[in-house]
Order: C-alpha cells, then sequence, then structure tokens
C-alpha cells in the first residue's frame, strides 16, 4: 500500500465509501481530532503507569479508531446496495461507554472526594491526561456541531463525552499514584 496518493493535492479527501469533500468538512474536522485524541493516549500509555492502566488505555485506542471509522463513513454510504453494512467491524456501542463508566467508578474508589475544581498539572503525565482530556472536548464539540448538520451515532456522543470524565478521572488517579499534590482552584478575592 502506498503511503502517498497524491489525490488530496488540491484540498479534499475521500470518505469511507468514495465521496470527496474538503479537508476542512466538519466529518473530516470530528474523526481528525479524534486521531489526534488518540495520539495522546498513546502518549499516556508510553508512560510510567500501571500495567492495567496500559491495558484499559490499548482498548480505547482500539476504540478510537472504530470511532473515527464510524465518523469517516457518510449516513448514506452505511450500507451497501444490498443491503450489507459497509463498515464491517464493531461499532462503538453501549458496551464500550459501559466500560468506560466501570473504569471511572474503579478509579474514584481509590480517590479522595472532590471538594473544588482542580487545576491540570503537578506531573507530566498527569499534564498529558488534562491535554487529552481537552482534545477530547474538543472531538465531541465538532462532532455535535456535525450531528446537527447531519445525524451521526448517538453512541459515539457519549462515548466522547464519558471518555472526557474517564481521561479527568485519570489524571486524578496519577496525581495519587504518583504521589502528587492535586492544586485546588481557589479563585484569588479582589482587594
Amino acid at each position: 500500500m502506498k503511503i502517498y496518493t497524491k489525490t488530496g493535492d488540491k484540498g479534499t479527501t475521500a470518505l469511507y465509501g468514495g465521496t470527496r469533500v474538503p479537508k476542512y468538512n466538519l466529518r473530516i474536522e470530528s474523526y481528525g481530532t479524534v486521531d489526534e485524541l488518540n495520539s495522546y493516549i498513546g502518549l499516556i500509555k508510553d508512560q510510567h503507569i500501571d500495567d492495567a492502566l496500559k491495558k484499559s488505555l490499548l482498548k480505547i485506542q482500539t476504540d478510537l479508531f472504530t470511532l473515527g471509522s464510524m465518523l469517516a463513513t457518510p449516513p448514506e454510504k452505511e450500507t451497501l446496495k444490498n443491503g450489507k453494512e459497509r463498515l464491517n467491524i464493531p461499532k462503538i456501542n453501549s458496551n464500550s461507554i459501559l466500560f468506560l463508566e466501570n473504569e471511572i467508578d474503579a478509579m474514584n474508589t481509590e480517590l479522595p472526594q472532590m471538594t473544588h475544581f482542580i487545576l491540570p498539572g503537578g506531573h507530566q503525565t498527569v499534564s498529558f491526561c488534562h491535554i487529552a482530556r481537552c482534545v477530547c472536548r474538543r472531538a465531541e464539540r465538532i462532532s455535535v456541531a456535525l450531528n446537527d448538520q447531519e445525524t451521526i451515532h448517538s453512541d459515539i456522543l457519549m462515548y466522547l463525552n464519558r471518555l472526557s470524565d474517564y481521561l479527568f478521572t485519570l489524571a486524578r488517579k496519577l496525581s495519587k499514584d504518583l504521589s502528587v499534590q492535586e492544586i485546588k482552584w481557589i479563585p484569588e478575592k479582589e482587594n
């Protein structure tokens, strides 16, 4: 398989199924941002963290590839003329979302109750989690905008929403694991 095709040299790219769109199309923005998110999750996974967390992050990366494929497939191209699904891969679904919720709940059992907002930082690995969380929120916002133009699977929006919660909780867990004190946001009062 050749890496370069030259078909995008004039600013368009093909969606799954062959439809060509400008590279700034919301569908491209949505799965491109999911790809960026996946790269940051890979960066977190490459840190010195617990092997069980690495395994969970690998599953999330796989799910994000699936989610990106779903976003790259316009609704009119989801099925072939014979009625079979064009995208012959597992879909993001309620089980994917439940996985994230179970992971969040498990991490939360080890964490102190939150009493304030928390400022990002304290350790490089924790900061990577917060960056990934912000990219996840951007992917979610773009996907919501796309959904306003043309319907996408509702599980995609739920998954991205839950994943940002997972990444926030992971940042808190890694702060605890790395013995990093969380920095509470306490607004300064004017004199």
